[in-house]
């Protein structure tokens, strides 16, 4: 895991894995979709994802399944 120069935290897959409980091929399915925030290029093949999109992500998860017990 690494910094950038703005404090964004940047994750590596497994850490998303980890953060979501989602598998590796979800994770990919929900990017292709536009339901998952999309990876980050950090050099060669490597990708990671911005710390701020994914923690936005699980909390829209929490704020849908609020609204869905109310309705």
């Amino acid at each position: 895991m690494t910094t950038s120069s703005t404090g964004n935290r940047l994750l590596r897959r497994k850490e998303v894995e980890s953060r979501t409980g989602k598998s590796r091929s979800a994770i990919y399915d929900g990017i292709r979709k536009g339901t998952f925030p999309a990876p980050v290029p950090i050099g060669g093949k490597s990708v990671a994802w911005l710390e701020e999109e994914v923690e936005s992500w699980i909390a829209n998860c929490v704020a849908a399944r609020a609204t869905q017990r109310k309705q």
